[in-house]
């Protein structure tokens, strides 16, 4: 079906982690009030780290969500973040800006996301044999 599942938001408490364990996921993205603080509180660095090590070691792709500052996506980086979102890429725009901003992107570039729904697919048939 080429279907992408995500968790949207995710967070660390019992509800996101049994996500995990129950659906057929491919991405976690990461809530944006961790990475908001990510640069300023060791913290929310430290729930980072752990997030993209869970979801690296579950084969799961990760998106930060919120990204606004150069400073925060050099950290994400080099903290082995996939992918990001944010203002600091673009703001929300419209349908026909959308549509010219995808036909900017090179080549090559989303083979990961027709690999994770193959994944999916994989997933979704191991599923329904339950």
């Amino acid at each position: 079906m080429g279907v992408i599942v995500s968790i949207d938001d995710f967070r660390t408490g019992y509800s996101g982690m049994s996500y995990l364990r129950r659906f057929p996921i491919d991405k976690l993205k990461i809530d944006r009030s961790f990475i908001k603080d990510l640069t300023t509180n060791p913290d929310a660095a430290a729930i980072v780290q752990a997030i993209i090590s869970l979801a690296h070691s579950l084969r799961l792709k990760v998106v930060a969500e919120g990204v606004e500052t150069a400073e925060q996506l050099q950290q994400l980086r080099a903290l082995g973040c996939d992918q990001f979102q944010g203002f600091y890429r673009s703001a929300a725009v419209r349908p026909a800006e959308m549509e010219k901003f995808i036909q900017t992107i090179p080549v090559g570039v989303g083979l990961s996301d027709q690999q994770s729904s193959l994944e999916t697919q994989r997933k979704l048939a191991v599923l329904r044999r339950r």
